[in-house]
C-alpha cells in the first residue's frame, strides 16, 4: 500500500513562498488580506511569508490601498523586480535585436545591430561577436544593469535538447556560433540557445493567440517556413530538435524534393518569402524583387488593401491560403493539434482574412477539426518568448521552483 508523504515544514514555506511571489508577479502589488483570499493560506502563514521574502529582498512594501483603512491591511506588497535582470536575443542572419529586462519582464532597454557577412576570416567572426557583447554590455549599462542573471537566445536551425548546440538546416552565418561561445564567457551568466519559431510559440501560448490552449501549432510564415509545437502545455523538441522543421515537408506544387541539405523542394518552395512574392507578381500584385519577408508582408497587405477597395485580391489569397492548407493538414493528421496559428510576416499580415481561407480549404483536406487562428505575439514574438523563457530560468533560480 502506499502511503501520501507529508510535506515537511520547509518544504511547505518554500511552495507557499513561490505561490505567492508568482501572484505578485502575474497580478502585481496586492495586499496581505488579498493574498490570503488568492492563496486560502492563513493570516499568520501570509504575514510569515511576506516576512521573510521581505528580508529576503524579493518583496517590499510599495504603499497603501487607497480604499482599505490605513495600516497594516493596507500595506501594498510587489515583487521586487530590480532583484535580477535578464536579456533577450533576436539573432537573424543579417544582425541581431536585443531587449533588456527586469524580473517581471518589463523592457529597460533595446539594441539593433546590423551585422555584415564576414566571409570566411575566422577572426572576423568573432571580431563580430564580440561587438554584439559590448552592445548587450552597454546597453545593460545604459539601463544601469549591473550584472544579467540569464540570457536567453533565438536563433535559426536545429538546437539539440541534449547538448545545447546549434546544428544549421541552411546556410546560417559562421559568427552565430561565435557569438554564443562569446555569451557564454559572461561570468555569473545563464545562457539558453533556443529555435526562433520554438521561442514564437511560447510567446503565443502564455501572451498570444494559443492563450489557454494546451494543444496547438504555431506554422511560422516568414524568410522560411517553420513550426512550434505545444502539446499537453510543453513545447515538443524533438529528440535532436528537429520537430517543426515542416520547410523540409514533401507537398505537391514544387518543382523537385527537398534534400538533407536544402529545403527549397519542399513546403518552404511554396510559401516561404520568395514564393508568396512571385505569386504575388502573378497574380498582378506589387511585389519588391528582393524577396525577403518585409517583402512577401508588404504583398499580402497590398492584397488585402485590394479586396478592401473593391479590387482583385480575392484570388492571390485563396490560392495562398491553398498552399498553406496543403503543409498544415499533413501537420493536423499526425498530431491532431485542434488549433493552428499562423504567425511570422506573412501570417501577421494576412490577420484573421488569411486565417479563415486557411480554415476553410484545411477543413476540405483534413478529416480532424481544426481551428485556426491569427498570431497576436507581434513582430516582436521572438524576443517576447526569449524574455518569457529567461524569465521562467530566474525565477526557478530565485523562487526555488521545480
Amino acid at each position: 500500500m502506499t502511503t501520501a508523504r507529508t510535506a515537511t515544514p520547509s518544504t511547505a514555506r518554500a511552495i507557499n513562498d513561490r505561490l505567492a511571489l508568482n501572484l505578485l508577479l502575474d497580478q502585481g502589488p496586492l495586499t496581505a488580506t488579498e493574498l490570503r483570499d488568492l492563496t486560502g493560506l492563513s493570516r499568520p502563514t501570509v504575514a510569515d511569508l511576506l516576512d521573510r521574502l521581505g528580508r529576503s529582498g524579493l518583496v517590499a512594501v510599495v504603499g497603501e490601498r487607497g480604499e482599505q483603512r490605513r495600516g497594516p491591511n493596507a500595506r501594498l506588497y510587489a515583487l521586487v523586480a530590480s532583484r535580477a535582470h535578464l536579456a533577450a536575443f533576436d539573432v537573424r542572419s543579417g544582425g541581431v535585436s536585443l531587449v533588456v529586462a527586469d524580473l517581471a519582464g518589463r523592457t529597460l532597454a533595446a539594441a539593433d545591430l546590423v551585422v555584415e557577412d564576414p566571409g570566411a576570416d575566422a577572426d572576423a567572426h568573432r571580431a563580430a561577436a564580440d561587438r554584439i557583447v559590448r552592445t548587450l554590455l552597454d546597453t545593460a549599462r545604459r539601463a544601469e544593469v549591473p550584472h544579467l542573471h540569464t540570457v536567453a537566445v533565438g536563433a535559426p536551425g536545429l538546437v539539440d535538447p541534449a547538448t545545447g548546440r546549434l546544428q544549421s538546416t541552411g546556410d546560417l552565418p559562421a559568427w552565430h556560433a561565435d557569438l554564443l561561445a562569446a555569451l557564454r564567457e559572461l561570468p555569473g551568466t545563464e545562457v539558453i540557445l533556443e529555435n526562433e519559431v520554438n521561442l514564437a510559440g511560447r510567446a503565443e501560448y502564455r501572451t498570444g493567440a494559443a492563450r489557454g490552449r494546451d494543444d496547438f501549432v504555431l506554422v511560422w510564415l516568414g524568410h522560411s517556413v517553420g513550426a512550434a509545437v505545444v502539446l499537453d502545455g510543453r513545447l515538443r523538441r524533438g529528440i535532436g530538435g528537429g520537430a517543426g522543421e515542416i520547410c523540409f515537408l514533401p507537398v505537391p506544387g514544387t518543382t523537385a524534393l527537398p534534400t538533407a541539405t536544402g529545403c527549397e523542394g519542399g513546403f518552404h518552395g511554396l510559401v516561404g518569402s520568395a514564393a508568396v512574392c512571385a505569386l504575388a507578381r502573378a497574380h498582378g500584385l506589387p511585389a519588391d524583387p528582393a524577396d525577403d519577408a518585409a517583402a512577401a508582408e508588404a504583398a499580402v497587405r497590398a492584397a488585402l488593401d485590394a479586396l478592401g477597395e473593391g479590387r482583385p485580391g480575392g484570388p492571390f489569397l485563396d490560392e495562398l491560403a491553398e498552399r498553406i492548407a496543403l503543409g498544415t493538414s499533413a501537420i493536423c493528421v499526425v498530431l491532431d493539434p485542434g488549433c493552428v496559428v499562423l504567425g511570422g510576416e506573412v501570417g501577421r499580415a494576412g490577420g484573421a482574412e488569411l486565417a479563415s481561407r486557411v480554415e476553410r480549404r484545411l477543413a476540405g483536406l483534413s478529416p480532424v477539426r481544426t481551428e485556426v487562428r491569427a498570431g497576436e505575439a507581434g513582430g516582436g514574438a521572438i524576443l517576447g518568448g526569449a524574455v518569457l523563457t529567461a524569465g521562467d530560468a530566474v525565477r526557478r533560480d530565485l523562487f526555488g521552483e521545480p
